[in-house]
């Protein structure tokens, strides 16, 4: 009996564990597509000194995979919410390998590179709206027993900044020194995000279909009511475009502002602050959980306050034009990306109901892509008015951010979901 109970014991054990590890699976299809979203990144040098394309072109073909992105996240997130996570994140990976198959042979193509970065766009907001709500859920009961609050959110947050992250620098140093320069980075993409689209199909439903005589119209389900909530537009709001404007900052301006002061490898030093950059947001979004209280919005005042600190150092890379700045710039502004987008997901967690959770992610994401329109605005502004230099911009940029800043600590207490 002894041995009977030990191994019961045993056989429960591991179905615990094997419970806690459902959320990788979908985790895996995250990463992969954001892989895919950010793979492009750190090749932005290399298609603007190689393959002739203008700083503007360049920062457009940056800015068009949003294209993609909004879309994805609006319509999405509430069919998920209507027909179940899997049946809309499923094809998620497979749009993602197209896209990079269109990049890989599209190198002089700036059609083909815009069809491929919207497709690449369309997975990663799938991802981020479907896949991010799906990992919620996979982290609490009854998938995940022990998973402690906030666990969605900053798995679905590390999981995305993970893929960004690994994705640039792989890219870029195949870009650098690989065999296949301009297509090798999309190929192993492929391989990876084919088997993520594997490991996906074993991930349980977490939201069954609702039946078709229980469901409202399409138009209805599109409609997202916590997106009126004050704490939404008083606190998440004003950080939201802050979340990629300080990444793009940190993995598009930078590289392009130092490409001859990179020691002669300016496609793989692109890389390396897009490495930088993303491992510093990575790194401080394991510390959220202390950080951030549902008590006021301190997670949210510390990620204003590093955006703001991140846009004042690379005022002066900008005037200096030093490698060391440029690294510290990109881990200040990384740090920023990372403080912003998991301290927004916190508060969209507690913020969405049941039913509009992956709605309000999306329009979450949504307003966090804004900020990758700044490399191509601030690209556009420096060649037509010679005055507007990047130093200025960037100042621009701090006090864009203190005033964020203002209103969100005016905001400290206030509206809190669970008083209203």
């Amino acid at each position: 009996m002894t041995e009977l109970r030990e191994v019961t014991s045993s056989v429960r054990t591991e179905e615990r564990s094997a419970s806690r590890r459902t959320w990788m699976l979908v985790a895996a299809s995250m990463f992969a597509v954001a892989w895919g979203g950010n793979e492009f990144t750190p090749l932005l040098v290399m298609y603007r000194l190689d393959h002739g394309f203008s700083p503007v072109v360049v920062d457009f073909l940056l800015f068009a995979y949003v294209l993609g992105i909004v879309p994805a996240l609006l319509l999405g997130g509430p069919l998920s919410d209507r027909l179940g996570r899997r049946p809309i994140m499923l094809p998620a990976p497979i749009i993602a390998i197209v896209g990079s198959l269109l990049l890989a042979i599209g190198a002089d193509s700036a059609l083909l590179l815009v069809l491929g970065r919207v497709l690449c766009g369309i997975a990663l907001g799938l991802g981020m709206a479907v896949g991010g709500s799906w990992v919620k859920e996979l982290s609490s009961a009854p998938w995940d027993q022990s998973a402690t609050g906030g666990a969605g959110a900053r798995r679905a947050a590390m999981s995305l900044t993970a893929g960004f992250g690994l994705g640039a620098g792989i890219a870029g140093v195949l870009a650098q020194w690989g065999p296949l320069t301009s297509s090798s980075a999309y190929l192993v993409h492929m391989a990876l995000t084919g088997a993520a689209a594997v490991a996906l199909w074993n991930a349980p439903e977490t939201r069954p279909a609702q039946p078709v005589s229980e469901r409202s119209r399409l138009w209805d389900d599109l409609k997202i009511p916590s997106a009126g909530h004050r704490r939404f537009l008083y606190v998440v709001v004003p950080v939201a475009p802050w979340v990629f404007g300080a990444a793009a900052a940190a993995y598009a301006v930078i590289p392009a502002l130092m490409s001859e002061n990179s020691g002669g490898i300016p496609v793989a030093f692109s890389a390396l602050l897009c490495v930088v950059g993303l491992g510093s947001g990575f790194l401080i979004q394991s510390l959220g959980r202390k950080i951030d209280t549902p008590a006021n919005s301190r997670a949210v005042v510390v990620a204003l306050v590093l955006v703001a600190a991140g846009m004042a150092v690379g005022g002066v890379l900008a005037d200096q034009l030093t490698i060391p700045i440029a690294l510290f710039a990109s881990v200040v502004l990384g740090c920023g990306y990372g403080m912003a987008l998991v301290s927004g997901l916190q508060e969209i967690q507690r913020i969405a109901g049941p039913d509009d959770l992956a709605g309000l992610t999306a329009v979450f994401y949504s307003l966090t892509y804004l900020g990758f329109a700044a490399p191509a605005v601030m690209a556009v502004l420096s060649e037509t008015f010679p005055a507007v230099t990047y130093t200025r911009m960037f100042v621009f940029g701090v006090l864009a951010a203190l005033a964020c800043l203002g209103l969100v600590i005016a905001k400290w207490r206030s509206h809190l979901p669970s008083r209203d």
